[in-house]
């Protein structure tokens, strides 16, 4: 499984591939505008683009069809390697359709359901984004939705990549893994969390304490 950095933050973007561990990058507009609601938006993506390289997801705003197709068209100008992040409503499903006859990736964003996924697949998405820790604010076990939505992909033969997204903490990571999802589109903090353990430190400084105590017999 793959790991994306879900930000917009160039600081915690550049120290994500100094580890050499993430291989896409994931934005949207409430990530953009909380890092500096007067970005540019295109010097924004191209910054990013060219910390991290590989997939960067960028979101339409419009929520008709020829609106979408027009901006899509509009960033692709700008950034001709773009994967356009389209929302799960039937105007996306539509110009993510008229995308896929066009050969242009698109990324479909807010599935939080199996049927979801299915239309969303068959629409012609290349990237199909499940949303679990919004799925468990509402109570609903996420990691029942997407096991469920792997399972689908693993007896139809899907060819979507399943992008599991809002993640919250590093069990969504491990299950999301488990479950077999292609993606895991995770914030920064939940990255780094992720890394650490208590185990891992201790140990570290009794390596470090032990070899300190070698040099002072010395």
């Amino acid at each position: 499984m793959e790991l994306y950095v879900d930000s917009a933050n160039i600081t915690h973007i550049r120290h994500a591939a100094s580890l050499g561990i993430i291989s896409g990058v994931t934005t949207n507009p409430s990530l953009l505008a909380k890092e500096d609601p007067s970005v540019d938006v295109k010097e924004r993506i191209l910054e990013i683009h060219a910390l991290v390289g590989g997939h960067l997801s960028v979101e339409v705003i419009a929520t008709d069809t020829k609106g979408m197709l027009r901006e899509a068209h509009d960033i692709l100008s700008w950034f001709p390697d773009a994967v356009i992040k389209i929302p799960m409503i039937p105007a996306g499903l539509s110009a993510v359709n008229e995308l896929y006859k066009e050969e242009i990736p698109t990324n479909v964003t807010l599935v939080f359901s199996p049927t979801q996924a299915i239309a969303a697949a068959n629409a012609g998405a290349a990237y199909v984004s499940v949303f679990m820790g919004r799925l468990d604010d509402i109570a609903m076990d996420s990691n029942a939705v997407l096991d469920e939505i792997c399972e689908i992909w693993d007896v139809q033969g899907y060819e979507s990549e399943i992008i599991s997204a809002s993640i919250r903490h590093p069990i969504h990571i491990t299950q999301s893994a488990k479950a077999g999802a292609d993606i895991a589109t995770v914030p920064y903090n939940v990255l780094i969390q992720s890394l650490n353990h208590p185990l891992t430190d201790s140990g570290l400084q009794k390596f470090l304490d032990d070899y300190a105590k070698m040099q002072a017999a010395k």
